[in-house]
């Protein structure tokens, strides 16, 4: 047994003898306080203890996590905390797939707290949590707001890093370590005028594991889950800041929460989310075999293009091995009035249904950008219909900062009908195969009081937004089974919520080759291991070139490039050199995409659970297909990584290996000598082949 480590029995047998201390494995200089446990709850891997003052703490494996504390309190509306409560009873009874413990506390002559803690056989490590507070008194009680599942992850020797669902416009990563002064509310509301919403989600994690918390519930909730650095550690927890009056008898019940102890990085807590999340009924749709095609993307032509230039370039994207061809943003007369530009299809809809079966006649298949939810002043949508507006209180509309529009109501039934109109004329009139439905405003909206839509409360628009994505999805699959959905919520942190209407998402405007990477290990472990993931636009990854970072990850290959030269009417400034696909890139671009159709591994598995992208140096990937193991090394930029790196997850016997990329021999390895050296500048591929296999 490790000197750190205690097994459940004699940690117990040191408690109920008074031990005056506790030392944190991993941590000699904390010294946690013995306090015996009332009532200590377990699935043999997460441990919960509480004692009769319903201070909790949590042990993995038997090693302790955290400290004893308040993890839940009510705040009142005069500023007072009721954190401190009395255990009055319990029991446990079986459930199926596991056990729960049901525990019953008072706050004073006050409140009632009643809590179920449930332990599923099929979730090691994670606890599932149902809260409710009961006014005992004989006065209504003032709540404030309240916080749940609150523990702070002592500090490490390494420093810890956070993964947080919530969405800002400034488009952070989703994945930052922790440092002093380190603070995020992570509020799964509007946290801009068009940036909300998210995965209501947040973990932290040292390098021997961590911390992960969200709620369970299927429709989206107004909570935060706020992570900060604390001068012991990193505090990760869930809070909400409704006001409620509680009149006596009457009960608040929180949203169904759990909390999960995990070894690695994020990606188990959010796999297991993902599949907790199927069983309450919310789970990606059928994913078509089309969704997987390479994707070029006429929007390096901007909103100025013209059919022509369109019509040039799709012999080139044939020939690289693309699939999809994506008629971008300017197609239409104005957000909101989605109808065809005269002075690009001066036809109407026949030039329109000209462009799609030219583009099926290139041997390619034909998607739209669309932007739902989204009306610019002056539209004839906007003044004849200013009822589907979504307002706030003051009745002022919500912006939408990119187009200068403002925001519809999703829960406004003739904003729906109305774009199942837009989706029927698309998908059944003008034969597109797919939509690209873009914008940060997607993710989430605000509370809507437009007095026209006579919600039941003003959060409907924000819960009902799923539905929204729910109705346009499944017009466009009742007309075209085969049809691809996607979302992209512009730099947003994507809204879970709304993965059962899609089948297909991209980067949405990644920043740097790490959001692309880092946004791919999330959807996979959001969606699924072979969740159809593009990195978006090559262009907008690191040196407008890195395809590696797509490939390593198993996404989608996805470019803009101009061809045979740039457009001569951009609406934005062009990067050095523009789009234009010269001989140099062209011959990377048919290299890349050869080795994406060669492979496919957006298909495969996504390992996730094998390397940790905070802590593991180099940063690494790895996704298994066909019974081989493709990795990805990635070194920090401008910083060339010599050492060795670590091939985790091989099975038994001999593998061959290869650079994917360069085609080199590397070697061979096995399970126990699973290490080779390497030196490379930004990425080495490595394909691992067994070697009856091989040969």
């Amino acid at each position: 047994m490790p000197p750190c480590s205690l097994t459940r029995r004699a940690l117990v047998a040191r408690m109920m003898a008074g031990a005056a201390a506790i030392a944190l494995p991993g941590a000699p200089a904390r010294v946690f306080a013995a306090t015996a446990p009332s009532a200590l709850l377990t699935d043999g891997t997460l441990t919960i203890e509480l004692d009769t003052a319903m201070r909790s703490r949590l042990l993995r494996g038997g090693r302790l996590v955290t400290d004893w504390t308040q993890a839940e309190a009510l705040r009142l509306a005069g500023g007072e905390m009721i954190d401190r409560f009395l255990l009055l009873d319990r029991h446990e009874e079986k459930t199926n797939g596991g056990r729960r413990y049901i525990l019953r506390a008072t706050g004073g002559d006050t409140i009632e707290r009643r809590q179920s803690i449930t332990f599923l056989e099929a979730y090691p490590g994670l606890a599932i949590i149902e809260l409710s507070y009961r006014n005992t008194g004989a006065a209504p009680l003032a709540v404030a707001g309240w916080r749940a599942a609150t523990y702070d992850l002592p500090a490490g020797p390494n420093g810890a890093y956070s993964f947080a669902g919530a969405s800002y416009p400034d488009r952070r990563d989703w994945v930052l370590p922790v440092k002093p002064g380190f603070e995020q509310r992570n509020f799964m509301g509007m946290n801009g005028s068009d940036y909300g919403g998210g995965t209501p989600v947040a973990a932290v994690w040292q390098r021997d594991g961590g911390l992960a918390v969200g709620h369970l519930e299927t429709v989206p909730k107004l909570v935060s889950l706020p992570v900060s650095a604390q001068p012991g550690g990193t505090r990760v927890g869930i809070s909400g800041d409704e006001a409620v009056l509680l009149a006596p008898g009457q009960s608040l019940t929180l949203p169904t929460i759990f909390v999960m102890a995990h070894e690695g990085d994020y990606f188990r807590p959010l796999d297991a989310y993902r599949r907790l999340m199927a069983e309450r009924g919310l789970a990606a749709p059928r994913i078509p075999e089309s969704s997987y095609g390479a994707i070029w993307c006429a929007w390096g032509y901007e909103r100025n293009f013209t059919p022509e230039q369109i019509y040039g370039t799709l012999p080139k994207a044939k020939e690289l091995g693309f699939e999809w061809a994506v008629l971008d943003d300017g197609w239409q007369r104005a957000e909101g009035d989605w109808r065809l530009d005269p002075a690009k299809f001066p036809r109407g809809d026949a030039d329109m249904k000209a462009f799609t079966t030219r583009i099926k006649a290139d041997g390619m298949r034909p998607r739209l950008w669309l932007a739902p939810l989204a009306v610019d002043p002056g539209t004839d949508l906007l003044r004849d219909h200013p009822d589907m507006l979504l307002l706030d209180k003051d009745g002022a509309a919500q912006n939408v900062s990119w187009w200068n529009a403002f925001t519809m109501c999703p829960a406004y039934q003739p904003t729906v009908d109305y774009f199942r109109g837009v989706v029927r004329k698309i998908i059944g009139d003008w034969g597109y195969e797919g939509l690209k439905l873009d914008g940060q405003h997607l993710n989430g909206v605000a509370p809507c009081y437009n007095p026209a839509h006579k919600h039941a409360r003003p959060e409907e628009s924000y819960e009902k937004l799923q539905d929204f994505w729910k109705a346009i999805y499944n017009e466009a699959i009742s007309i075209n089974p085969e049809a691809v959905v996607e979302i992209c919520p512009c730099g947003d942190s994507f809204a879970f919520h709304n993965i059962p209407a899609m089948n297909n998402t991209p980067a949405s405007d990644p920043e740097s080759s790490w959001q692309i990477r880092s946004k791919g290990k999330t959807f996979k472990a959001l969606m699924g291991p072979s969740a159809p993931f593009s990195g978006d636009h090559v262009e907008l990854s690191d040196d407008h070139r890195d395809f590696a970072s797509t490939y390593g990850i198993g996404a989608i290959p996805s470019t803009k490039f101009t061809w045979p030269k740039d457009t001569d009417e951009p609406t934005d400034t062009l990067p050095p050199g523009g789009f234009v696909l010269t001989a140099e890139k062209e011959a990377l671009w048919r290299k890349w995409i050869g080795l994406y159709r060669a492979n496919m591994l957006a298909k495969g598995t996504y390992r996730g659970d094998l390397y940790d992208v905070g802590f593991d140096k180099p940063e690494a990937h790895a996704v298994e297909k066909d019974g081989a193991m493709h990795y990805a090394f990635y070194a920090e930029k401008n910083k060339p990584w010599s050492g060795t790196v670590t091939l985790r997850g091989l099975g038994k016997g001999r593998y061959t290996l290869i650079d994917s990329f360069t085609g080199a021999s590397l070697g061979t390895a096995t399970a126990a000598h699973n290490t080779i050296p390497a030196a490379f500048e930004h990425f080495l591929l490595v394909r691992a082949t067994p070697v009856a296999r091989a040969a």
